[in-house]
């Protein structure tokens, strides 16, 4: 089942991102014009006593996977890749996708994905956001 997708506010914003987080461990990666893999970068809250049967939509995962090092950074990148190839699109309907990518879609690429959607969208940038995988089993490892 995937997770409704959620749309930028207001809604009169026109969408130019789009943004999927996603498991490897269910379906291929979406084709993007960014992918990022955290499977080996970013803490594994599947790991962590109490989280795994959570999501990077609760705000005790998203705390875990953002105190990472490098996570912020990663994010103030996906922000900046957005923003430079939409200044250089040659048209008004240029669209960019970014893919943030884990082992099971739960945890971190949901964290990743929802935190740079909400910083493309603190620059007036449209943006759809879906987590692929986010409901889905919890894949055993």
């Amino acid at each position: 089942m995937t997770a409704p997708a959620e749309l930028s506010a207001p809604s009169a914003c026109r969408i130019q991102v789009a943004i999927t987080s996603f498991g490897y461990g269910h379906d291929p990666a979406p084709e993007a014009d960014l992918t990022i893999d955290a499977r080996r970068y970013l803490r594994n809250p599947h790991h962590a006593p109490g989280m795994r049967e959570l999501t990077g939509l609760q705000e005790v995962v998203r705390r875990h996977v953002l105190a990472t090092p490098g996570a912020r950074a990663t994010i103030g990148h996906a922000i900046a890749f957005a923003r430079d190839v939409l200044a250089e699109a040659a048209g008004p309907e240029r669209m960019v996708t970014i893919a943030a990518g884990c082992v099971g879609g739960r945890h971190r690429s949901v964290a990743l994905a929802t935190e740079i959607a909400t910083g493309l969208r603190a620059c007036g940038i449209g943006v759809q956001l879906t987590h692929r995988d986010v409901e889905r089993p919890v894949i055993q490892t």
